[in-house]
């Protein structure tokens, strides 16, 4: 019961600044920067962080295909602010639901190491170079905006962002790794790509090496044992 006030609590709050943050104060650009990166992105991933022990719910798959129905609903009535929400709910939940599947914390690694490779190629030469450049109305139905305060402009993260987001997580609750420190991890990672994007002036860079790093920098000692005494038992 406590879980689920605190998480009301936290939701209530970023609802509040979604629907008012046009008339908050206009900084400067790094302010902005400071801002999302150092307290909205931890407050809206402040909710996964919240929920994680449900990680293991049976009810994982319907109430995220649940929330992706309901993102597209609310996406077709305009109600962008909920829309929004429903999409983190949807991929936080499938991104648990996913992580039933991986027997091992090796599986996890194994993940952790591929998907930036693919991530790369995606922003810098595949779909979602293509997308962002040349068809921005769909990037912003699949993504998560993150508001600048005082203006009518957002960060986006991309929706495989978010799902490997609580996916990581998830994982660290699941292996017995260190969760609170993985989800600084990968907030930090998080905030340092959207420095570098506005620093180097870039309309986008990939955020799942970001995320990689800060799930295996955090656990890199509790990882290793683990992988190392896989190895041993198998021989």
């Amino acid at each position: 019961m406590g879980r689920a006030s605190a998480l009301l609590a936290l939701f209530g709050a970023l609802v509040v600044y979604y629907e008012t943050n046009g008339h908050w104060w206009q900084a400067g650009l790094w302010w902005d920067v400071a801002f999302i990166a150092c307290v909205l992105m931890p407050a809206v991933f402040g909710l996964v962080l919240v929920g994680v022990p449900w990680w293991s719910s049976r009810r994982l798959f319907p109430a995220g295909i649940a929330c992706v129905v309901l993102a597209v609903i609310l996406e077709l009535v305009n109600a962008d602010v909920f829309a929004n929400f429903a999409r983190l709910g949807a991929t936080t939940l499938l991104g648990w639901w996913f992580l039933s599947f991986f027997e091992t914390v090796s599986w996890v690694v194994l993940v952790a190491v591929i998907i930036p490779w693919i991530d790369i190629y995606s922003v810098w030469r595949g779909p979602t170079k293509q997308i962002v450049e040349h068809h921005e109305q769909v990037f912003s139905v699949l993504s998560f905006a993150f508001p600048v305060p005082g203006e009518h402009a957002a960060a986006n993260l991309g929706v495989p962002d978010l799902l490997f987001f609580a996916l990581f997580l998830g994982a660290a609750s699941r292996f017995d790794l260190r969760v609170f420190a993985t989800w600084v991890g990968l907030v930090a990672g998080l905030g340092l790509t959207i420095a570098a994007t506005v620093y180097f002036d870039l309309s986008g860079l990939p955020a799942l090496p970001a995320i990689t790093l800060g799930f295996l920098a955090p656990n890199a000692d509790l990882l290793w044992r683990e992988l190392r005494s896989g190895r041993v038992a198998q021989q």
